[in-house]
């Protein structure tokens, strides 16, 4: 007899509040845990069409470091929608004006590109400062 393959419903879905603390993590490595966090895969129940992951905040955003020479080399483009309204922004410029902006792009890259990934996110929250707020801690 074939066993058939379980599909989360959104009414069994449990979601969990938790929180990272970003001081001293390298940033491509906390946006993996955290991505992986918010899709959900760390439950057994995943489900790809689903949104199974639970809500996230990220505290001590000023705090995280990249690896290299990417202070100076990592560049962030943006464009106004004007004619040559392109702008290049190093990382030192993003994270003088908001440190929150570096660690929601490297996160919003690694989720689906779909309104999936936009719903999950939602559930991501970014704070400068050590202000934690309630939630169960993520070590990593």
């Amino acid at each position: 007899m074939r066993k058939a393959t379980y599909s989360a419903k959104p009414k069994d879905i449990k979601r969990e509040s938790l929180i990272v603390n970003a001081e001293g993590q390298t940033l491509g490595r906390l946006a993996t845990r955290v991505a992986h966090v918010l899709r959900g895969k760390h439950k057994p129940l995943f489900t790809p069409h689903i949104d199974c992951g639970d809500q996230v905040c990220v505290y001590n955003a000023e705090k995280i470091k990249v690896s290299g020479g990417k202070e100076k080399k990592k560049t962030y483009f943006t464009h106004s929608l004007y004619i040559a309204g392109d702008k290049l922004l190093t990382y030192e410029q993003v994270k003088a004006r908001d440190p929150r902006k570096i660690i929601f792009l490297a996160v919003k890259g690694m989720l689906p590109h779909t309104r999936l990934g936009r719903q999950m996110m939602k559930k991501l929250k970014i704070v400068v400062g050590p202000e934690a707020p309630a939630g169960r801690e993520l070590k990593f």
